[in-house]
C-alpha cells in the first residue's frame, strides 16, 4: 500500500510549480540565490532528521568545496561544507545542552583527552593572543571540524557500513576533482607549471591537492585488495586506483610522494611486526647522526642546484635543493621566522591563526626569496608543527605531536587486536593515511581547511571507534606485537 496520498501529490505539485515560477522571476531579476532554496531545505531536513546522511554528504562534498571570500563577515568559507558544519555544531551544542547522550567511553580515550586539552589551550592562547578576533575564529572553525567528524564521527562510525560509506564517498568526490584536474592539465600539455594551479577552484594549489590524494590512496588500495564484490566492482576499483596514481604523479607534489614512501615504511614495519623499541632506537640514531653531521649535510645539499622541473627525475632531485629552488628556500624562510616568533613568545605564542599576519618582521633579508612577501596573503608556516610553535608556544606544538603519536599508535594497536576482516584492513589503511598526512605536515599545513580536517579527524574517529567498540575484550598480544 502506498504511503503517498493524493493530497500529498497535489501539495508537492503545487510547491514544485511555485518554485519554477519563482525561479523564472528571480532569474530575470538576476537573483540567482533563489535557485539554492531546494538544496538549503534538503540540508536542513537532513540536519534535523538524518544527521548521519548529512555527515556522509559533507564527506563527498569536501573535495569539491570552493573557498569563497565573504567581505561583510571579514573572512572566507568553504562552500557548501563549512555552513553545513556550522549547522551541525549548533545542533550538537543544543542537543547536548538539553538532552546529553554522548557516549562517555569516548571521553576516556587518550586521543579524546588530548584533543580536549588542545582545545582548552587554543582557547587560553586565544585570550592572550595578539589578534584575539583572528584566534577566536580559528578556535570556532576547529570546533566545527572536530564536532562534525570526531565527536559525531564516533557515533556515525559505530556502524561499519557508515565507515565504508564515508571512505567511498570521500574517494568518489576526490575522483571527480582528479578527472577535472587531469583534463585541464591535458589542455596545457601536462607542463609542470600549470600543475600548480589546474586543480583550482577546488584546491588552492598542488600541495594541498597532493596531500589529500596521498591520504586517500592507501585506503583505496586496501579496500580494493579486500573487495569481495562482483568482478564489475573490482574492475571499477582498479580503475579508481589507476586514476589516483595518475593524479598523484601529475600533481608534481614532492611532499606527497615522500609521505607515501613514509607510509610504505610504516606498513613494512607493521607487516614484519618490528618491535617499537627497535623503531625508536633507529629513529633516535638517525636523528643523532643528522645532528652530528649537520654542517657536512648542509654543505652537500647546497651543491644541489636542480630546480623543480617537468622531468620527473629532475623534479625528485630538486627535493634537496636548498640553494636555488624558491619553494624549498621559502619554506626554510617561513620556518626560521616561526622559530624567531617562538623565541619572542615561547609560552603562549602570538595566538592561534596569527602567523600569517605576524611573521613578516621576523624574516631576515638574506633568507627571503623571490616569492617572499610582507603581506598576509601568502599562507602560513608550512608546517603542522612549527606553526603551533609560533602561535601557541611550546605546549601547542607538543600537543600536536602527542595527538599524532597517539593516533598512529592507537591505529597500530587496534590493527593487531582486531579479528580478521574488512574492518581490520580499514583500520590499517586509515592509519597509513594519517601517516601520509602527518609526514606531509612537516612541510605543509592544511588542517584549517575542510578537505584535510574531514579526513584527519574522520580517520582518527574510525581508529577510536574500532579500538573502543570492536576490539574483543579478551584480545591480547605478545610483546613482539606491541
Amino acid at each position: 500500500m502506498s504511503l503517498i496520498t493524493a493530497k500529498d501529490t497535489r501539495v508537492a505539485t503545487a510547491l514544485g510549480l511555485l518554485f519554477v515560477i519563482g525561479s523564472v522571476i528571480m532569474t530575470v531579476k538576476e537573483m540567482y540565490w533563489f535557485l539554492l532554496i531546494p538544496f538549503v531545505g534538503l540540508f536542513i531536513y537532513l540536519a534535523l532528521f538524518r544527521l548521519d546522511k548529512l555527515l556522509l554528504s559533507i564527506a563527498f562534498l569536501a573535495p569539491l568545496s570552493v573557498n569563497v571570500e565573504i567581505p561583510k563577515l571579514g573572512f572566507a568559507l568553504f562552500l557548501p561544507t563549512e555552513p553545513l558544519m556550522i549547522l551541525v555544531l549548533a545542533l550538537f551544542v543544543i542537543k547536548n545542552l538539553f538532552e546529553g547522550g554522548m557516549d562517555l567511553r569516548l571521553f576516556r580515550h587518550p586521543i579524546t583527552l588530548l584533543i580536549l586539552l588542545q582545545l582548552a589551550w587554543i582557547l587560553f592562547t586565544s585570550v592572550t593572543s595578539t589578534m584575539p578576533m583572528v584566534s577566536f575564529k580559528f578556535l570556532v572553525a576547529r570546533l566545527w571540524f572536530l564536532t562534525s567528524f570526531y565527536f559525531l564521527g564516533v557515533e556515525l562510525f559505530k556502524s561499519e557500513k557508515n565507515i565504508r560509506s564515508f571512505l567511498w564517498l570521500a574517494i568518489f568526490g576526490m575522483t571527480a576533482v582528479i578527472i577535472y584536474t587531469v583534463v585541464r592539465h591535458y589542455l596545457h600539455n601536462f607542463e609542470e607549471q600549470p600543475a600548480h594551479w589546474v586543480m583550482s577552484p577546488f584546491f588552492k594549489d598542488h600541495t594541498s591537492y597532493g596531500a589529500i590524494l596521498s591520504m586517500l590512496f592507501p585506503v583505496l588500495l586496501g579496500m580494493t585488495i579486500v573487495n569481495r564484490g562482483s568482478a564489475q566492482l573490482k574492475y571499477l576499483q582498479v580503475v579508481l586506483v589507476l586514476i589516483f596514481l595518475v593524479g598523484i604523479i601529475l600533481s608534481y607534489t614532492r611532499a606527497a610522494w615522500l609521505s607515501l614512501i613514509a607510509a610504505g615504511g610504516v606498513y613494512l614495519a607493521i607487516y614484519l611486526r618490528i618491535n617499537y623499541k627497535v623503531i625508536l632506537s633507529v629513529a633516535l640514531t638517525v636523528f643523532g647522526l643528522l645532528f652530528a653531521f649537520q654542517d657536512q649535510i648542509i654543505m652537500k645539499l647546497e651543491k644541489n642546484n636542480q630546480d623543480s622541473s617537468g622531468d620527473f627525475t629532475e623534479h625528485v632531485q630538486s627535493m634537496t635543493n636548498i640553494s636555488t629552488d624558491a619553494s624549498n628556500l621559502e619554506r626554510l624562510n617561513r620556518w626560521s621566522a616561526a622559530f624567531r616568533m617562538f623565541a619572542d613568545k615561547p609560552i603562549v605564542g602570538f595566538g592561534p591563526g596569527t602567523y600569517q599576519f605576524q611573521y613578516a618582521p621576523y624574516q631576515h633579508p638574506n633568507e627571503k626569496t623571490i616569492i617572499s612577501t610582507n603581506n598576509a596573503d601568502m599562507g602560513n608556516a608550512h608546517s603542522e608543527y612549527f606553526g603551533p610553535l609560533s602561535e601557541q608556544g611550546l605546549l601547542g606544538s607538543l600537543l600536536v605531536l602527542a595527538i599524532v603519536i597517539a593516533s598512529i599508535a592507537s591505529g597500530v594497536y587496534t590493527y593487531y587486536r582486531l579479528p580478521e576482516g574488512q574492518l581490520k584492513v580499514i583500520v590499517l589503511c586509515v592509519t597509513l593515511g594519517l601517516v601520509t598526512y602527518w609526514t606531509h605536515g612537516f612541510l605543509n599545513n592544511f588542517l584549517d581547511t575542510d578537505k584535510a580536517s574531514v579526513l584527519v579527524w574522520g580517520f582518527t574517529a574510525i581508529i577510536v571507534v574500532a579500538q573502543t567498540f570492536f576490539v574483543p575484550e579478551s584480545s591480547s598480544t605478545t610483546n613482539s606485537e606491541s
